[in-house]
């Protein structure tokens, strides 16, 4: 059986926060799953670090992927030829 996760920043946070977590954790796979959607979906948009350029040219790029229009390379792919270029120099 794995560990218990236990709550990343218990310093930093009620002790409500903390029993939502501890019951979070009670839940089926497939429902923490859904709770994460819906926590992630409820802060969507509230990155006030960014500035309303970044936001719109964002919401573009979210747009095309979403219509096919951008082809997604993963991260470690990425790096991996960033390595490799950069050893080639």
């Amino acid at each position: 059986m794995a560990a218990r996760p236990r709550f990343p920043y218990a310093r930093c946070v009620t002790a409500a926060a903390k029993q939502v977590f501890e019951s979070a954790l009670a839940l089926p796979e497939e429902e923490r799953a859904a709770l994460v959607d819906a926590l992630n979906d409820s802060l969507e948009g509230r990155d006030p670090g960014l500035s309303p350029e970044w936001s719109e040219e964002l919401g573009r790029r979210i747009a095309a992927v979403e219509r096919g229009e951008s082809r997604l390379i993963p991260g470690a792919d990425v790096s991996a030829r960033a390595r490799e270029i950069l050893r080639a120099r």
